[in-house]
């Protein structure tokens, strides 16, 4: 009995039942006998129900076997499972939707352009993109949540701290704003020491570089001092195709725009000089005056100060050739220069591959007006796509309009919790949590009359069917009043899928009143044209009348790697931390296109 307090009077209620639902129920009798589930009722359930072969159903029984036994749910005299071990069992997280021994099984020897990979923005981050604090713990934390590519923004110091004996302290900064500095040497260490915590794949860091070349060069020098035989250096200067996440594992990865070259600069000198010999040099009177003016009356003593000062700006411009020499070798993805006009930005180099980096809105208007080009480009080149600047508050946008155009590095503020994080987490649940997934073979297709289009109608490919039974563990993570002061509370679950266009959709279940076990049995159907990109997005929220509907929490599943059969399904807090006790159990099915569910 569970009692609330209502101004004088108390309510009470039945005390919560571990009881399975009625669908569950019914399934256990279904194959039960006797009230209890032998070892071949329980292979052939493996079988039918969970979708797996006889020789996996074996391995399987035996292990459903010796949970039962260590939970002391088997018959007495070893007549088999009771339907409280049957039960437990199904919403244990050995019986997960995701399989929790796969890890990853995808081919990594492919080139880098041929995987979605996790990317965060500005990720030394606190906070907001104005006023939050700048950080290495943000990064260590990406880094154990699996995210392979790193963020930081280089700039000289402060105007009014720099001196000369300050200028060797180098600090990312975000766009000049009020965020508090943090030492460039402090972040490169956090990297260095968390970089492989949750992955062996290669971290990209991505630096926004404003600094001098004198800055530059100290960077160099801190980066390879930092990092040593971790630095993946490239043979060459331009790739002809980008190197697997196999090929680099245990590497650490610099991608950014190579500094303007000392002889670039000079070159470009002496093209103007020859243009103004060939066209002539338009020049004032006065002007004129005075270089006939130097030309008469410099005396020997001036022309040789001016040719020792000649000398020394070329032995300083040939010092910085050096020092961008040392910067550009640490380079090995470098970032291409926009040109501003899509059909340039987005042409495919048959003998180099190369980053480009769009920002959100860019982006969006690309994929009206150039969405082949994009799925084109990345395939052999990297794209890179950044939230606005005036995402103020470290929200996201939808990571699915890059995904569905085949985009590599979809950054995310990884501070800025809520459902567009989640997707991204959802996304890189897939392959073992490496950072890495492969991205499906319709982005990867170059016959131009099959080039993927995300926005076509496209046809049905496979139908999956979703039961939600039940959900538990509310009643031991939460007190007994965070949801509603004066009763149980009044779940209801929300199941839909997140992918291209043709596949979005949401649905919810009804509200169960009163209840910290909610039993909805509740079936939902959602045909899907291209599963390879679909998400399975589930949320519980508590119904309130009276105010904003409380957050019971939620999950994103990869749908391509959803197991079939009745599963446990773990649900996170609003930042994406796995809740202690809330589990859904769930049913996942698969059906062919033509046919029907009900069928």
């Amino acid at each position: 009995m569970t009692t609330y307090r209502v101004c004088c009077f108390l309510r009470r209620f039945g005390a919560a039942s571990n009881e399975p639902s009625e669908a569950v129920a019914d399934v256990f009798q279904a194959y039960a006998g006797g009230g209890v589930l032998g070892e071949e009722a329980l292979r052939r359930f493996l079988r039918e129900v969970q979708g797996l072969d006889a020789a996996a159903a074996e391995e399987e029984a035996r292990e459903v076997i010796a949970f039962a036994a260590e939970q002391r749910l088997l018959k007495k005299g070893g007549g088999g499972i009771t339907a409280e071990g049957f039960h437990r069992w199904l919403c244990s997280d050995a019986n997960a939707a995701l399989d929790p021994r796969r890890g990853v099984y995808q081919e990594m020897s492919l080139p880098l352009s041929h995987y979605f990979i996790y990317t965060g923005h500005n990720s030394y981050l606190t906070g907001n993109q104005l006023s939050s604090g700048c950080s290495e713990a943000p990064i260590v934390k990406a880094l154990h949540d699996g995210v392979r590519v790193i963020e930081l923004d280089l700039w000289p110091n402060a105007p009014r701290t720099t001196s000369r004996s300050s200028t060797a302290k180098l600090r990312p900064w975000i766009c000049r704003t009020w965020t508090s500095p943090v030492e460039l040497p402090k972040c490169l260490d956090a990297i260095k020491e968390h970089a492989f915590a949750s992955s062996p794949y290669p971290v990209i860091l991505t630096l926004e570089d404003h600094l001098t070349p004198a800055l530059q060069a100290k960077v160099a020098k801190l980066i390879k001092q930092t990092f040593g035989d971790m630095l993946y250096i490239s043979e060459t200067e331009q790739m002809a195709e980008f190197p697997s996440p196999d090929d680099l594992k245990g590497k650490i990865i610099v991608s950014t725009k190579p500094p303007k070259e000392y002889l670039q600069t000079k070159s470009s000198k002496e093209e103007d000089k020859a243009e103004g010999g060939v066209w002539g040099e338009e020049i004032s009177d006065d002007k004129t005056n005075v270089v006939v003016q130097v030309s008469k009356q410099s005396s020997e003593k001036d022309m040789e100060q001016v040719e020792e000062e000649e000398e020394a700006v070329e032995s300083e411009a040939k010092a910085q050739q050096v020092a961008d020499n040392e910067y550009k070798r640490l380079i090995a993805i470098q970032l291409t220069r926009r040109k501003h006009d899509m059909d340039l930005d987005l042409k495919v180099d048959p003998d180099k591959v190369s980053r480009l980096s769009l920002g959100e809105k860019a982006y969006e208007k690309a994929t009206v007006s150039h969405g082949a080009d994009i799925i084109r480009f990345t395939q052999r080149n990297l794209l890179r796509i950044f939230p606005r600047s005036t995402r103020i508050t470290s929200s996201n946008y939808n990571p699915l309009m890059g995904w569905r155009y085949g985009v590599q590095m979809v950054a995310a503020n990884m501070q800025g919790h809520g459902r567009k994080l989640w997707l991204t987490q959802g996304m890189f649940r897939a392959n073992g949590g490496c950072g890495y997934v492969k991205k499906p073979d319709i982005l990867m297709n170059t016959d131009p009359d099959k080039l993927f289009d995300p926005r076509a109608d496209l046809p049905v490919k496979t139908r999956l069917k979703v039961t939600v039974y039940m959900g538990d563990g509310w009643r031991f993570d939460f007190r007994k009043t965070h949801f509603d002061r004066c009763s149980p509370p009044d779940f209801y679950a929300r199941v839909g899928i997140a992918g291209v266009a043709a596949d979005t959709r949401m649905e919810q279940t009804r509200v169960m009143m009163d209840e910290w076990i909610p039993a909805w049995d509740h079936e939902f159907e959602f045909p899907l044209a291209a599963p390879e990109l679909a998400l399975l997005r589930v949320e519980v929220h508590e119904s309130d009348n009276h105010q904003k509907d409380d957050f019971g929490g939620q999950t994103c599943l990869p749908v391509w790697e959803l197991r079939p059969g009745m599963r446990s399904v773990r649900l996170c807090d609003h930042k994406g931390h796995a809740l202690r006790s809330v589990k859904l159990l769930m049913r996942f099915e698969f059906f062919p296109a033509s046919s029907s569910s009900s069928s």
